[in-house]
């Protein structure tokens, strides 16, 4: 991974995004979302970490987040590798997930190619850390992650998208207890 992309500074917000492997469309059912809601509500409550922003897309993750515990990277090592855990283990459970046996050989493919896999990878290694230096930077990012349910035509309005901090900023409440930017 390119040296730009480190945390260099626990103190600062962070924008990051992290990828199922090969962008494959995992994240198309409500019980495998809820996996990473969970864990995101528990490492706030137990890790230090400071949520401000999220969206859970069909196959890959934005946060906007700071840290008043652990280091940023330990948390987030930490969330990919419990809900890699849980997600595969979700997948081969789910009889009615049609793409069951393919998601399982890819995940395990994927983790035969990475000598640091037990047995499945699920997530893309890296999380495309981007500090956020300034107010401008903080909006551009806010407004991108929350927008991402737009453009994708699942939603009219970001706050209508349900695994999102959206709902959050225009006077809701999310599935996520979250710090405001704004």
């Amino acid at each position: 991974m390119s040296s730009n992309y480190k945390f260099r500074d626990q103190e600062c917000l962070y924008f990051i995004t992290f990828s199922v492997v090969r962008w494959i469309d995992v994240f198309t059912r409500r019980e495998y979302k809820d996996i990473l809601v969970e864990s995101l509500k528990f490492c706030t409550k137990n890790k230090g970490l400071e949520l401000y922003a999220w969206v859970i897309m069909s196959n890959h993750v934005h946060l906007i987040i700071g840290t008043k515990g652990e280091p940023m990277q330990n948390i987030l090592r930490d969330i990919k590798r419990h809900t890699s855990k849980q997600l595969t283990k979700a997948i081969a459970d789910n009889h009615q997930e049609s793409r069951r046996d393919w998601l399982l050989w890819f995940f395990e493919r994927e983790g035969r190619l990475n000598p640091n896999n037990e047995t499945y990878q699920f997530w893309q290694q890296g999380n495309h850390p981007i500090e956020l230096w300034s107010n401008y930077v903080i909006d551009q990012k806010l407004d991108y992650l929350h927008n991402n349910p737009v453009v994708a035509g699942w939603v009219d309005e970001p706050e209508h998208y349900l695994y999102s901090s959206a709902r959050d900023y225009a006077g809701g409440k999310g599935l996520i207890d979250i710090l405001f930017l704004i």
